[in-house]
């Protein structure tokens, strides 16, 4: 019984080990881009506590279900796609660019879903 028990607090103790890993994985969004994107999301939708909370559920889901290097490399395509001129086209004409801010994009309207 004895050892049985110490097996489970092995397997425990090894589970919650790993856990700081995996959370730090998962949130991989640095604290000044969330910060960046509720402060925008806020003055966009209103500046109350409701919309706070509304904002940083947003960047939880977005960064749920986007690894931070796709969220720059998209939000670098949905900025570029707004310019005029060649540069501009070459972006809106580009099947990745448009596959990037589709990715971002349906991240977005998952998290409008879940917080608005």
């Amino acid at each position: 019984m004895l050892k049985i028990a110490l097996i489970n607090m092995c397997v425990i103790g090894a589970a919650l080990a790993g856990a700081p890993a995996f959370a730090a994985e998962v949130n991989d969004y640095p604290t000044e881009a969330r910060a960046d994107y509720v402060y925008v999301c806020m003055k966009t939708n209103g500046e109350t506590r409701d919309i706070l909370k509304r904002c940083s559920c947003s960047i939880d889901v977005i960064a749920s279900l986007l690894p931070y290097d796709r969220f720059v490399a998209a939000e670098t395509v949905v900025s570029m796609d707004q310019a005029i001129g060649q540069i501009g086209t070459m972006f809106r004409n580009s099947p990745q660019a448009k596959a990037t801010s589709d990715e971002l994009r349906r991240a977005q309207a998952e998290a409008e879903v879940r917080c608005f």
